[in-house]
């Protein structure tokens, strides 16, 4: 793994994350970003040999429940506090968020 990223490297990156950056915003991103990945390569040499895969640091069983079904709220109960609900409908409005 390269360990300093070049003017090129950041512009590509930019590029993805569609970023307009300054000249100096580069050079600064370049700097952070060439920190990043030799902190990554440190990580990386440490003999991980041994050690159990996990998928979180601390060691804890599942705390769910079990599924019991229950009977739902009223669809007037659940509208009575909506604040522009169509009641008749039994539908909640909300503010148009797609296409506005």
């Amino acid at each position: 793994m390269a360990s300093t990223l070049e003017a090129r490297d950041v512009d590509r990156i930019a590029t993805l994350a569609r970023l307009d950056l300054t000249p100096d915003e580069r050079a600064r991103f370049a700097a952070q970003l060439t920190d990043v990945l030799q902190y990554v390569e440190q990580i990386s040499e440490i003999d991980t040999t041994g050690v159990v895969a996990t998928s979180h640091p601390l060691w804890a069983e599942a705390a769910w429940r079990n599924d019991q079904p229950q009977p739902s709220l009223p669809t007037a109960d659940a509208l009575s506090n909506a604040p522009d609900a169509n009641r008749e409908a039994g539908l909640f409005r909300v503010p148009k968020v797609i296409g506005a």
